[in-house]
């Protein structure tokens, strides 16, 4: 059985790591290479880090914190914010990224997966998919959570999946920062309909949770970032944890 993973995120804005609930609310809470080496320390799996306002703003993420990010950081990393283009993913690999995250911009051009996955493998393309329950299902949203769309999140990752995607991250907005627990039964949908791993986003507040996830949800990895930010749980203990609870992770 492959070991689950734990993955803090970064989501950055203007540079700094921030944080908000239910994507608003944003507050800074510290530099993203210094939080992201304290956590590789820790024994961190892997890193997310989010340019959250790149797409909506219609900037690119910045090479040059990924640079800073590759010179401090030995475990593999994601970066998401902004990707459109082969170009895009291309600058942030040589800057140091092992895996970039693609969104919005997958959603309105789902050729983008297909060329990521030709031009670098499936195994470095993560579909990030922001969802929220209404109307009784789940669906996509795009722009960093403002836009809503008709897309149901299942059919969608199934879909990207089919293009190329070698990865999903899965945000569910009504759960996050809310540290409620994570969103289960879409995980556990998403993770039964796709042949890739799913990593949960969105609620982690409590060490039983990521217990809940790893095994109801059927995730391959869990992600969060106010528990480890505010120190509320330290990596190192959530992996004793799990460990303790059968859950099989890297110590």
């Amino acid at each position: 059985m492959l070991a689950k993973r734990i993955i803090p995120c970064l989501d950055i804005k203007d540079g700094k790591t921030v944080k908000g609930i239910n994507f608003l609310n944003i507050t800074d809470v510290g530099d993203p290479v210094e939080l992201g080496a304290l956590y590789a320390k820790m024994g961190a799996d892997e890193l997310v880090f989010l340019d959250i306002t790149a797409t909506n703003e219609k900037r690119k993420t910045l090479s040059e914190l990924v640079t800073r990010i590759a010179q401090k950081i030995n475990i593999p990393f994601t970066v998401g914010g902004g990707i459109s283009s082969v170009e895009d993913v291309s600058v942030l690999l040589d800057c140091g990224a092992d895996k970039i995250s693609v969104n919005t911009a997958a959603v309105l051009n789902p050729q983008l997966i297909i060329d990521l996955a030709n031009q670098f493998g499936s195994q470095c393309v993560v579909l990030a998919i922001d969802t929220k329950f209404i109307h009784d299902d789940w669906y996509v949203f795009l722009n960093g959570g403002r836009i809503a769309t008709d897309i149901k999140t299942v059919d969608w990752a199934k879909k990207a999946v089919d293009l190329g995607a070698g990865e999903i991250l899965l945000t569910s907005m009504n759960h996050d920062g809310t540290k409620n627990g994570f969103a289960l039964d879409i995980t556990k949908a998403v993770s039964e309909a796709v042949n890739v791993p799913v990593i949960a986003s969105g609620g982690a507040g409590t060490m039983e949770h990521f217990v809940d996830v790893f095994g109801e949800g059927k995730a391959d990895a869990a992600l969060a970032a106010s528990i480890f930010h505010y120190k509320e749980i330290g990596i190192p203990e959530l992996k004793s944890y799990l460990k303790e609870k059968g859950v099989e992770v890297r110590i």
